[in-house]
């Protein structure tokens, strides 16, 4: 029944400004690892690099809400955590089938999960 009741529109669109974050993310990080920099900061830049994109989105069209120095914290919150759980995910990929992209590709599930119920109940939550 939860899973029912995030299958709404909202949590569409939430995927949809995900969906885009992550194609930014994943082209900068593939780029920076074709270049010959490292996995770590590729991937710490490609996560950033997708960042203003994905709050604006979220912000304006996901949550319908106006931006706030507690919003924009809360939402660096979430990400700090989403990024520390992409990071594990990388590493145990890239130390046992040494790819950075499957271990990404893999936490995304993951991380859009956690984004998503933080972001609603917590981040632009009306009521908090």
């Amino acid at each position: 029944m939860m899973f029912q009741r995030l299958l709404n529109i909202q949590f569409m669109i939430f995927i949809a400004g995900g969906i885009v974050s992550a194609i930014i993310d994943i082209s900068i990080l593939q780029t920076m690892i074709f270049i010959g920099y490292s996995h770590i900061l590729s991937a710490t830049v490609g996560f950033f690099g997708g960042l203003i994109l994905n709050f604006s989105f979220h912000l304006k069209l996901t949550f319908k809400s106006v931006s706030s120095c507690l919003i924009l914290v809360r939402f660096l919150l979430v990400v700090v955590a989403n990024y520390l759980i992409t990071l594990a995910f990388i590493m145990i990929s890239f130390s046992i089938i040494e790819s950075v992209l499957v271990g990404k590709i893999v936490s995304l599930p993951i991380i859009a999960s956690n984004g998503f119920l933080l972001c609603k109940y917590w981040v632009f939550n009306k009521k908090t």
